[in-house]
């Protein structure tokens, strides 16, 4: 090779070339990277616009979307955290952030603004695509509670609660499904073993009831969710307690078993389009109710999407724990919509609070982490008392040796996953999975998926006395990570690779319906998944779940985070941290930028 064509240096991609002023410096610091400044700078050129000032808000708010805020709240901004180490720089002064007022009157009187392409609302600095999604969810919300509330039967309603009525459904329960009955939008809020599922299946026959009651035909019923599994776990579970109920057949006080299916499934994916779907305000759905569970993984751009494909006069029901982790795009919709409708007296937040589960301990946990005390060492304090306290149900190990902890647990679970595979077949090998699984908060670095999946098959091979020998063994854990629609495959799917008769391997994914086997060259984005991160952990339960901390000074770590992973338990939890993560995890709120709940307030919009 010539020496024209050799590099001459190394370029850190994050680092914008020939950038200098406000931009420059924040740039290098790490709290702003190449393309937000890159797209800052191409904004301002268009409108005209020269305050370096603005510009940094621009930048800073083209950043803010990327961390899950909705818009830049410059009050939160000598806090914000840089985006990583740039090694091998200089080192740098503390860098001048321009004074507050002064910097939103510069950013208000600003081209941007004028051009729209910023807007200044609600103490936020927004872009305008996220301006006008959140005004628009806002806006399609109101609409359907002003559309006032649906005419109902009352002795048919009476009549479906005594029929769903008995043991395994509470005073609360009972009351979320009549609130069901009395408004076109119900947001049913709960944490794990509130029986928001057992109440999903109640009030899903009793609009069907209804809906009987009023029409000549049966009400068409949509299950979706953000991912693939957590669709699938909500048809079985729904299918199920209408089964028990007697209430899935063909006569007239009967209803057809719903169909579960991923959000974008629902409403229409498009190759050519990302962000757009087949459905929206003029090719709505023609579903009379649709109801979307793990509602904390939807985002607000979904949220629009689907918001504005819902014909206004269906039923909407949205299920889910605002106290998990956040979308992974950005917004906190969920979380807004408790909050924004707190003091309506027609707000649609219906809220179960009573813990019916057995697991006392892993209950306790969930409280414990629940709790909104302003004195957060206080709260920590009683969290690693019940880390402490653990008889079984729950155990602690504060190591600074992770795979001494983990490597037994870890070993033996992925050796009865490849037994399973070889000799009873791919559903008990499914079956296998579904009894344990390593969470961690990070993909990479010393605490994250990559490395404890290494980890694990070196163990595995070390246990088996043979190499693996194929990327594509038997008794491999799959995890699906995008959609799929040619194969009717989605994100979120977990599957195990067992080999057929003749010897070759077989990717069985378990999806809606029996597990499917493919042909590996067929599926693109599989991972395999001894572990796992908590973030992909939602929708999905494991009989007893093993939670790997990172060290406390983690940017990920957040009580969001931590209660997201013990909230993945149905049996039994192993911890694995130092006090100090679990200090730091349960001391920070994962805090994200929005406006939707100052919107719903009094119907401000």
């Amino acid at each position: 090779m010539t020496e024209i064509f050799e590099p001459t240096s190394a370029h850190d991609p994050r680092l914008a070339r020939r950038v200098t002023g406000l931009l420059g410096a924040f740039n290098v610091a790490g709290v702003v990277d190449a393309a937000d400044v890159r797209v800052a700078e191409r904004v301002a050129a268009l409108a005209g616009e020269d305050d370096e000032r603005v510009l940094l808000a621009a930048a800073l708010a083209v950043r803010s979307v990327r961390g899950g805020s909705v818009g830049l709240d410059l009050g939160a901004l000598p806090e914000l955290p840089a985006l990583g180490e740039l090694p091998g720089l200089p080192g740098l002064p503390e860098l001048a952030w321009p004074e507050r007022a002064d910097w939103m009157a510069a950013i208000g009187a600003s081209a941007l603004v004028a051009s729209e392409v910023l807007h200044v609302e609600h103490d936020l600095v927004y872009l305008d695509r996220y301006h006008r999604l959140e005004r628009q969810v806002a806006g399609d919300l109101v609409a359907r509670i002003e559309l006032g509330p649906p005419a109902i039967d009352p002795g048919v309603l009476a009549a479906t609660l005594r029929r769903v009525s008995g043991d395994h459904l509470s005073a609360e329960q009972a009351a979320a499904v009549e609130h069901a009955a009395r408004h076109r939008t119900t947001v049913l809020t709960g944490g794990p073993g509130t029986g928001k599922t057992t109440t999903v299946a109640r009030l899903v026959l009793a609009l069907a009831d209804q809906f009987a009651a009023a029409h000549e035909r049966r009400m068409s019923i949509a299950l979706a969710a953000p991912t693939g599994k957590a669709a699938t776990r909500l048809q079985e579970a729904v299918t199920a307690e209408l089964g028990a109920l007697g209430a899935l057949g063909d006569a007239d006080h009967q209803i057809a078993a719903p169909q579960a299916m991923t959000l974008h499934r629902l409403l229409g994916w498009r190759p050519d389009n990302a962000t757009r779907f087949r459905h929206d305000r003029g090719n709505r759905l023609k579903y009379d109710l649709v109801v979307v569970d793990e509602a904390s993984m939807v985002d607000l751009t979904m949220t629009a999407r689907l918001l504005e494909a819902v014909r206004p006069e269906s039923r909407l029901v949205l299920v889910g724990d605002p106290r998990q982790l956040t979308s992974v795009g950005a917004g906190a919709v969920l979380s807004d919509l408790v909050a924004g409708f707190a003091a309506d007296p027609d707000s649609p937040v219906v809220a179960l609070t009573e813990n019916h589960r057995s697991t006392e301990e892993i209950k306790d946990l969930a409280a414990a982490l629940r709790d909104d005390s302003a004195d957060l060492d206080a709260t920590a304090d009683r969290v690693l008392d019940v880390l402490r306290a653990g008889t079984g149900e729950v155990t602690w190990v504060e190591t600074d040796d992770p795979i001494g902890a983990l490597q037994a647990e870890c070993t033996a679970a992925a050796v009865r996953i490849r037994e399973a595979a070889l000799t009873a077949g791919p559903e008990a090998a499914l079956a296998e999975i579904e009894g344990f699984r390593l969470l961690c908060a990070h993909r990479d670095g010393p605490y994250g998926v990559r490395v404890w999946n290494r980890y694990v098959e070196q163990w595995l091979a070390a246990e088996i006395g043979a190499p693996l020998g194929s990327a594509w063994y038997a008794g491999r854990p799959l995890l699906v990570t995008s959609n799929d629609y040619a194969l009717d495959v989605y994100n979120g799917e977990t599957g195990v690779v067992v080999t057929d008769p003749v010897g070759r391997p077989r990717a069985w994914i378990a999806g809606a319906g029996a597990p499917r086997p493919f042909a590996p060259a067929r599926l693109d984005a599989i991972e395999t998944m001894h572990a796992m991160t908590i973030h992909k952990s939602q929708g999905s339960q494991a009989t007893r779940i093993a939670v790997l901390l990172p060290e406390e000074g983690s940017r990920l770590l957040s009580r969001e985070l931590f209660y997201t992973a013990v909230t993945r338990a149905r049996e039994s939890l192993l911890v694995v941290g130092s006090e100090a993560a679990v200090r730091a995890a349960v001391t920070t709120t994962a805090q994200r930028a929005t406006g939707l709940r100052h919107r719903l307030g009094p119907r401000a919009v």
